[in-house]
């Protein structure tokens, strides 16, 4: 997983054509010979989130990680083999949520699902770990770490939470069901339970990302907001035996009351202050990894209200693009969204960014709209509507491609990041039906923790 702690990362905005109606945007036309562009018959707003669900769900179940079941880091159908060992934590987090919904959206048998978790739960089991926590990626096959920087050889503490957060609501699903799933669901509960998150700390009032048997703390990263790490306090201070104090979040995630924003765009407050941005926010993914499990309507604490506040971002994404103060192609209403993906460099090749309006490619990542659905339903079914109309250049195995430019001749990445994928599978279901939001908050500890930081959902 490629994200904001070591590599600042940030993906772009994309605009589309205008809005005849519900469900049918005008295709783009590449011809430049004048010939008339090919319509596709529109879906309905229920087809096209059964389509986008259905079909993206596939990276986590028809092209994940043979021997451990978990999801790899990245799939290029043009490159099938290239790094098919490296297995993300994080997306595999994103990747156990996304089972559950294949489950309840029949694409999988519960039966398949929990065989399938079986299988990726004793490969976490046996995989490296450093004091509890996974690193960033792993081999598939033999469990042990693969660096993903030069000192960036241990524990991942960002990716071990996502992680967490998908295996709690493993752990919710199956707890009442037959024998072997409730096997599962006490595995599911010891693995996230196993992370020492209190030696993250250096006995300081703040969680550090990573920690290394070789290096120690010497990358030095704190864990302070806002950005995607919130769900790292939470699940720090929920912890029956390895919890963090209160002091950790409230001087290190808030930065003793100074991440409190009073910057506004568009009209929209920002809240709080977005992490190494402009006062335009971040990436759409500070709003969207946190809250796969976490839900962030009614959810406040002393500083801010998480729902207006992710509500809030994705709003101001969106109107920046509507904006669009670059001049690029088809920016607007039905074509927005910047957020951390793969991403076109200025000479033509396939590059990375972590797309924000501070940020801006000229490049739209769906990810950043379609999982920021239950925030924005009719704008995010808007942009998915318009990918669809444009299925014959964006549409691939595993759901739309990871990233597209319409200014550029609608370049299109034909690629996949597992924590691009996931987003939208449990955001569409959250908006659905609140199917991982139940299951996370209805956790004991879960709800201990949030009551130890002083918050009210």
């Amino acid at each position: 997983m490629i994200r904001y702690g070591l590599i600042i990362l940030w993906v772009l905005c994309f605009s589309c054509g205008n809005d005849d109606g519900p469900g049918y945007q005008e295709p783009y036309n590449p011809d430049a010979n004048g010939d008339d562009p090919v319509t596709v018959d529109p879906l309905t707003d229920e087809e096209m989130m059964d389509l986008t669900q259905k079909e993206t769900f596939k990276y986590f179940w028809d092209f994940a990680h043979t021997n451990s079941g978990a999801a790899k880091e990245r799939y290029h159908p043009n490159e099938p083999t290239l790094n098919q060992n490296v297995v993300t934590t994080g997306g595999t987090g994103f990747g156990l949520m996304s089972i559950l919904v294949g489950i309840e959206r029949q694409f999988i048998t519960r039966e398949q699902a929990v065989s399938r978790l079986n299988k990726i739960l004793a490969f976490l089991e046996n995989a490296d770990r450093f004091h509890g926590a996974w690193s960033h990626w792993t081999d598939g096959n033999s469990g042990s770490t693969i660096p993903f920087s030069a000192k960036d050889d241990g524990g991942d503490l960002v990716e071990t939470a996502f992680l967490a957060q998908g295996l709690i609501c493993i752990k919710e699903y199956f707890k009442n069901g037959s024998d072997i799933e409730k096997t599962l669901a006490q595995k599911a509960d010891e693995l996230w339970k196993g992370v020492e998150w209190n030696w993250y700390t250096q006995n300081q009032d703040v969680l550090y990302w990573h920690w290394s048997p070789n290096h120690g703390f010497d990358i030095n990263l704190k864990l302070t907001g806002y950005n995607e790490v919130l769900i790292t306090y939470i699940l720090a201070a929920a912890s029956p035996d390895y919890s963090i104090d209160k002091s950790a979040y409230e001087k290190g995630w808030a930065n003793s009351g100074s991440i409190v924003s009073s910057s506004s765009q568009y009209g929209f407050p920002l809240i709080l202050k977005h992490a190494g941005v402009s006062n335009f926010g971040g990436p759409l993914f500070f709003s969207h990894y946190s809250f796969l499990g976490l839900k962030p309507e009614n959810l406040t604490d002393t500083y801010g209200n998480y729902w207006d506040l992710v509500v809030n971002h994705t709003q101001i994404n969106r109107q920046y693009c509507i904006a669009n103060p670059k001049n690029y192609t088809d920016y607007g209403e039905n074509c927005w969204g910047l957020t951390a993906s793969y991403s076109r460099n200025t000479d033509g090749t396939r590059g990375y960014s972590a797309h924000s309006p501070s940020n801006d490619k000229g490049v739209v990542s769906p990810t950043a709209a379609i999982s920021s659905i239950p925030y924005t339903p009719v704008e995010s079914l808007k942009v998915m509507h318009y990918l669809y109309q444009n299925k014959d250049k964006m549409l691939g195995p595993a759901g739309f491609y990871d990233a597209f430019s319409p200014h550029y001749d609608f370049w299109v990445t034909e690629t996949y990041l597992a924590i691009d994928q996931g987003p939208q599978v449990i955001m569409i279901e959250n908006h659905r039906t609140g199917l991982l939001w139940n299951l996370f908050m209805q956790n004991e500890d879960v709800k201990k923790g949030l009551d130890k930081l002083g918050f009210n959902y």
